[in-house]
């Protein structure tokens, strides 16, 4: 595998196409982002192929498999665009917003953050469709999501009793374990929940994609977006994002989802149906305007 782009491209940069040799083939490729990688399509004679089934039919073949998710550990967010896929593992995406209370899918969140184990990744797709896709999804490094949630949040929701007692300094973040800094976003989360209006939290987590340099460019239809959720590499976040007033009534595309690493086996793999049984689980729960759905997404995890 080669790689010849620049890792270190800024968040300000004009982000200009390079090629990605990877699977016996070569890819069209660009980084908008340092935590980003969009592959554009393949390259053949010097032009970019017609969409197909590329991400099946090369990039996850048995023998590239770990090396393509092993991409997706060091990079954070792989984007395909040009992808035509009909594969029967894809999902619906659950949940839906209302004008009033957000959706569970709206706070930033790792997939299976309820339970010890989570996927290591999850993939996101707009399916080709008639309507296209209106509402982002903003993804950004869960650290960086984090350190903003703390730098942009009112002086007003820092002094209630559930924070005045944390320490919310920039070393103190930094000293974090994990697990700790889980709890402070579940509690930061919760205070954004009961003290402010939906469209009061709505805008504070748009400051929060801001300040966290997050990925929320406009979906395209056949796009998909494999996130590393939980693994070894780059540990990202994500949330659905309205970037204006949620007035509803308006027509809008679906998006499917599906965890790879733990749905699409390899010889001599086993699916372990109580996982991925627990992880639809708590996707269920997203439609519920009950307390289960704040165990989720909302509680210390």
């Amino acid at each position: 595998m080669s790689d010849p782009i620049d890792p270190s491209a800024g968040k300000n940069s004009e982000p200009s196409s390079s090629v990605l040799v990877f699977a016996n083939c070569r890819w069209r490729v660009r980084r908008p982002k340092s935590f980003v990688l969009v592959i554009e399509g393949e390259l053949q004679d010097g032009c970019l192929a017609e969409p197909s089934d590329y991400l099946h039919n090369k990039l996850l073949l048995p023998e590239w498999r770990e090396a393509f998710y092993q991409l997706v550990d060091a990079t954070g967010l792989v984007v395909c665009l040009n992808l035509q896929t009909n594969h029967p593992t894809y999902r619906d995406v659950r949940g839906r917003s209302s004008k009033g209370r957000l959706s569970q899918g709206e706070y930033y969140h790792h997939d299976g953050c309820s339970g010890p184990t989570k996927p290591r990744f999850v993939e996101i797709r707009c399916p080709i469709q008639p309507q296209t896709r209106g509402v982002a999804t903003a993804v950004a490094p869960y650290h960086a999501v984090a350190a903003a949630m703390v730098q942009v949040l009112p002086a007003e929701l820092a002094t209630t009793p559930a924070l005045a007692a944390q320490d919310l300094s920039p070393a103190a973040l930094n000293q974090m374990s994990d697990a700790s800094l889980e709890q402070l976003q579940g509690l930061i989360t919760r205070t954004v929940r009961k003290k402010l209006n939906a469209e009061g939290a709505r805008a504070y987590f748009r400051q929060v994609d801001v300040a966290a340099n997050a990925y929320f460019e406009p979906w395209a239809l056949g796009e998909s977006r494999l996130i590393a959720n939980a693994n070894s590499g780059v540990t990202m976040q994500h949330r659905r994002a309205y970037q204006r007033v949620h007035a509803g009534g308006v027509a809008n595309g679906h998006l499917v989802k599906r965890w790879p690493n733990e749905e699409l086996l390899l010889p001599g793999q086993v699916l372990d149906p109580v996982f991925l049984a627990a992880l639809c689980s708590e996707e269920g729960l997203e439609g519920n305007d009950g307390e289960k759905a704040e165990m989720c997404y909302l509680g210390p995890h």
